[in-house]
């Protein structure tokens, strides 16, 4: 992946390069697909979103960034699921051995 995709979601601006997952909010975060596990799980029964990263390689994760998203919310974010769908397939592909 070359292009860099980003998506805004309340007052967070996501950017993923094909490598590095940033997100900037009031507390700036960097995660390398190398070194982090997404999972996005919703809506649930009030519609909400959860999307947690574990920083950390697999073995042994270190922290844990939690971000909950109204059903409103995440229906205007503009394009994060697809950046955030670009960013598993990049770690997926990074545990085969690709990045």
């Amino acid at each position: 992946m070359t292009d860099e995709i980003t998506a805004r979601l309340g007052r967070d601006f996501y950017v993923f390069d094909g490598r590095i997952l940033e997100v900037f909010s009031s507390h700036p975060h960097r995660f390398h697909i190398r070194n982090m596990d997404l999972r996005v799980t919703g809506p649930d029964r009030k519609g909400r979103w959860t999307v947690v990263i574990v920083a950390g390689p697999p073995e042994a994760p270190a922290t844990q960034h939690t971000w909950h998203h109204s059903a409103e919310d995440w229906q205007r974010a503009q394009g994060l699921e697809a950046l955030l769908e670009a960013v598993r397939a990049g770690i997926a592909s990074a545990r085969e051995g690709g990045a």
